[in-house]
């Protein structure tokens, strides 16, 4: 556990890596010598430890656990990192976009991928994809699972920030198919009385799902989401009948 004054040193000196003059087109390198360099490498030298111990683990939720108890030591870094004037290319950061996106803390995970795409940042070697293919699979398999451990809002918030980005088709309709899978939760669970309740009510949640899944299945003709798109048809129509002038005489 750091001591704040720790804590606080790191996030001082994290801020300090890109230094302080903008660069177009690459983040900074991180310095060779100096305090920050020297904090680096020792915080370097801390994540190969652990990333050893992490390789010593074979169930996936155990690896899942271990990330979240480790990942407070990096933390004061990585908020330095995020408030600093100027990127660096930092593999502590790297990292910590992973880890964020692995035990998903989605509120960290926002910030570093909108950190990553803005600043054009690389990933650390050993990942062969770009960020926002990552970033995308990454989220959209959390909402495919059987039991989804990301909600409809923050999937709309990845959404929005990858909207543009470049990526193998497939990822991105597994994105698409993430949030139809979300919306069609949100209209089997919506509730007319509530305060948040959505203008357009059930039908408009069902036809967002429908317009998701049909984007997924227009990029990825194997995304698994025909079937569910021919259900939600029959459930529009059955509701448009049943709102309809004539069901109601």
């Amino acid at each position: 556990m750091l001591s704040p004054a720790k804590a606080s040193f790191q996030r001082k000196l994290a801020a300090l890596a890109g230094g302080t003059i903008a660069r177009e087109g690459a983040a900074a390198p991180m310095p060779t010598e100096g305090p920050v360099a020297s904090e680096y490498q020792q915080l370097l030298a801390a994540l190969q430890i652990d990333m050893n111990r992490l390789r010593q683990i074979q169930g996936t939720a155990k690896k899942i656990e271990a990330k979240r108890g480790m990942i407070g030591q990096y933390l004061p870094w990585v908020e330095g990192a995020l408030a600093a004037a100027t990127p660096a290319q930092d593999e502590i950061v790297g990292n910590m976009l992973i880890w964020s996106l692995d035990i998903a803390d989605w509120d960290l995970a926002y910030r570093l991928a909108e950190h990553f795409l803005r600043h054009g940042l690389a990933l650390p070697e050993r990942y062969k994809r770009q960020p926002a293919t990552l970033i995308a699979e990454q989220v959209a398999e959390a909402g495919l699972t059987p039991e989804p451990n990301v909600d409809l809002v923050t999937l709309q918030k990845f959404d929005a920030l990858l909207q543009g980005r470049d990526m193998f088709d497939q990822v991105e309709a597994k994105l698409y198919k993430a949030l139809g899978i979300a919306f069609q939760r949100a209209a089997d669970a919506f509730d007319a009385t509530a305060d948040n309740a959505v203008a357009g009510g059930k039908s408009a949640l069902l036809k967002n799902a429908r317009d998701c899944f049909q984007s997924a299945l227009t990029l990825d003709k194997g995304a698994g989401v025909k079937k569910l798109i021919e259900a939600l048809d029959r459930e529009l129509k059955k509701a448009g009948t049943e709102n309809s002038p004539a069901s109601k005489e």
